[in-house]
């Protein structure tokens, strides 16, 4: 398969000169052709929206001709004054544009019939510049021209690439570098998403000015379905996403993947090392100063909120704040319990994931993390 990784500026016109983006902070001209390339000017079926979103590789390894696959929303308003947030899903090898945007949390919501997309009335550009990104290389449309990498996949290597798709990423959106930047993720991402935190704290110490990431913190997701839940709402997103036209519009599969898009990969048989604890990698990082919130459905069957709370005990983290509910409006929305350094939240009704099943509650939720607040203990 022929590395194709650039080819994301297919059936684009480049500017011929310097463009200015959200704020005013003014672009080179390389790099406003490059963000210019990779802009989504409308998807099959899309409502109308104000809010830019852009789409397309970055490249995280040459030699190998590894490119992961990424869908970025700017915030719906001011982008320039919000934060920059990244959501990952886990698996492993699951992807993060087809459960974190097409049926979670994203603007975008698969539907059956036409239109076949919906606007989330509480999808999370709206507090922050959302980017999802398809990770390892394998997940969704992302991909390898080196066919033994498949083989070698596992946490380590995971955690690499995307903080490689990182550093490159914020170097083609480099608008973004100053605003505080936060992970966010669900599932198996309770191992990605503190894992690639650690790297970019541990980067970041002898890191150049260019590539340092302004971390600030992050927050895990640690599945059962309530009513409601429209069991075809992943084939809705499937079909879509392997529409020729849907694809070019979002400069996806350029080198002809030779296999359909799928939710879950099954090309990734092999997974060569988790380390059985994330636990010391979160206890470091909040000693480092990071942000850290952990969040549950509380009707979650596979992760229950007892063996969560248990698991966290293990930290041996004073208590600041004893379990008590928080309120979504006038309705209690679930509950918290603070540790020194790290706050952990159950939202009421939701199951595994949560942003599907208490988007309301989850938006709350995310608010109140970016601004690092605790969440209201009385109805309002």
């Amino acid at each position: 398969m022929k590395n194709n990784a650039n080819a994301v500026k297919v059936g684009e016109v480049r500017p011929s000169v310097a463009g200015r983006a959200a704020g005013g902070y003014k672009l080179s001209r390389d790099v406003s052709a490059q963000q210019e390339a990779d802009r989504v000017i409308k998807l099959p079926g899309q409502p109308e929206v104000k809010f830019k979103q852009y789409a397309g590789y970055v490249t995280v390894n040459e030699s190998h001709g590894r490119a992961l696959f990424y869908w970025f929303f700017e915030a719906s308003s001011k982008p320039e004054e919000k934060p920059l947030l990244l959501w990952l899903n886990g698996g492993p090898g699951c992807s993060s544009v087809g459960y974190g945007e097409a049926e979670e949390l994203g603007p975008f919501l698969t539907r059956k019939g036409k239109p076949e997309l919906k606007l989330n009335p509480h999808r999370w550009n709206k507090a922050a510049n959302l980017l999802f990104v398809e990770s390892p290389v394998g997940v969704g449309f992302s991909y390898t021209n080196t066919s033994s990498d498949i083989e070698k996949l596992g946490d380590t290597i995971t955690a690499k690439d995307s903080y490689a798709f990182l550093i490159n990423w914020l170097k083609r959106f480099p608008q973004f570098k100053s605003h505080e930047f936060y992970i966010t993720g669900e599932s198996y991402a309770g191992h990605y998403v503190p894992q690639l935190a650690e790297v970019i704290f541990d980067s970041n110490k002898i890191a150049s000015q260019e590539n340092h990431i302004n971390l600030k913190g992050f927050a895990d997701g640690w599945r059962r379905k309530p009513a409601g839940y429209d069991p075809c709402a992943s084939d809705y997103t499937e079909v879509y996403l392997n529409r020729p036209d849907v694809q070019k519009a979002l400069h996806a599969n350029v080198t002809n993947i030779p296999y359909p898009w799928t939710h879950c990969s099954d090309k990734i048989s092999f997974w060569s090392d988790a380390p059985p604890s994330i636990l010391p990698i979160i206890k470091k990082l909040i000693r480092g100063g990071l942000r850290v919130w952990v969040y549950s459905g509380d009707t979650d069957g596979r992760i229950p909120v007892t063996a969560t709370r248990y698991t966290l005990r293990k930290l041996g983290l004073k208590t600041v704040e004893e379990w008590k509910p928080w309120y979504a409006e006038k309705q209690v929305g679930g509950w918290t319990i603070e540790y020194d350094g790290l706050m952990f939240v159950t939202v009421r009704g939701a199951g595994h994931q949560v942003p599907t099943f208490a988007p309301k509650q989850s938006l709350q939720l995310l608010r109140h993390f970016l601004a690092n607040k605790k969440l209201p203990s009385k109805p309002f």
